[in-house]
């Protein structure tokens, strides 16, 4: 079977039904899909184990922080790869920032273990399951993330730099 955006569509849809995958569309040719926190772990096995699929390689997983979109403050997003048909999908989940809960990928993926620590580090995920969940890159006595945009690009008080050098 050759893999096209689709019938891989088609394929997931029909093992996990509309009301668990949704806002499907094709941005620079990847299929690009979301689904919801119950559903991402039995997917991603699904996208790996599935004979005719066989998208078995987790490019990579991030995190993204849209500040004032209420239940759809939080994203989790995953890029997968079949290395067998040289095909991607993106799959999105969304949730509110006072909950960003999420399954953890480890069992399926050792990758996925560095992967979650950054977003748990950057971003405040909180991954269940996860052998170690914690910090990976800034020190464990930091008590925020870094990467919400709730902080001020730069600091409002300094005096060293010249406004006009910087279009203000």
């Amino acid at each position: 079977m050759e893999l096209t955006n689709e019938n891989v569509l088609g394929k997931i849809i029909s093992k996990f039904g509309e009301e668990n995958i949704w806002d499907a569309f094709n941005p620079d040719g990847i299929m690009t899909i979301t689904t919801n926190r119950e559903s991402i772990h039995e997917l991603i096995k699904y996208l790996r184990d599935d004979e005719e699929l066989q998208i078995s390689f987790l490019t990579t997983m991030c995190g993204i922080h849209f500040p004032g979109q209420g239940d759809k403050e939080m994203c989790m997003m995953y890029q997968l790869h079949s290395l067998r048909h040289n095909y991607r999908i993106r799959i999105k989940v969304f949730m509110p920032a006072s909950d960003p809960v999420m399954p953890t990928m480890t069992d399926l993926y050792a990758t996925a273990n560095w992967m979650e620590r950054e977003a748990f580090d950057f971003y405040g995920f909180i991954f269940t399951g996860h052998p170690n969940l914690t910090r990976i890159l800034n020190i464990e006595e930091m008590e925020y993330h870094p990467m919400l945009k709730q902080y001020p690009l730069e600091d409002q008080t300094r005096e060293d730099k010249i406004n006009t050098y910087f279009g203000r």
